[in-house]
């Protein structure tokens, strides 16, 4: 697949037929996402979806967020927290500390790479003692380089 400029991306026409009820389906949906209309729906919906298979095809490069909730009084977790960040000081571009109730926080971590090294990332960030929940998202969009060489 030949990767276009999105400016110059021209629009393409499909048709879709579908059962009454999965078009009514869809028409509630657009109203309560607030969608435009059927067709920025249905381009969200396939978006997401190439997003999740090349997440599953692995060697694809991409850029993303993680997400970790962390009980931050969990002896060592912010260590063991940046300890990860430094390893993989080639996939991690930023991260972001937000302070929560109760001793908690959020940490928002930039990542890009292969999208199988990410996931690799994620899973060891979620696996740390302390924290409670995580979520990579990624999308094949990518960041500009920041050094040119």
């Amino acid at each position: 697949m030949n990767k276009q400029d999105p400016i110059k991306d021209e629009l393409k026409r499909i048709s879709v037929s579908l059962k009454s009820s999965v078009y009514q389906a869809l028409d509630n949906l657009v109203v309560a996402r607030g969608f435009e209309n059927r067709s920025q729906a249905v381009t969200e919906m396939i978006h997401k979806s190439v997003m999740e298979h090349n997440q599953e095809q692995g060697d694809k490069v991409m850029a993303g967020t993680i997400t970790l909730f962390y009980d931050e009084t969990k002896m060592g977790v912010k260590q063991q927290l940046s300890d990860i960040q430094r390893q993989n000081v080639s996939e991690v571009i930023s991260s972001q500390h937000i302070l929560l109730e109760d001793n908690h926080t959020m940490e928002v971590i930039v990542v890009q790479g292969p999208a199988n090294k990410l996931k690799k990332i994620s899973d060891q960030f979620v696996t740390c003692k302390g924290v409670k929940s995580g979520n990579l998202v990624l999308t094949s969009i990518l960041l500009p380089p920041i050094q040119h060489h």
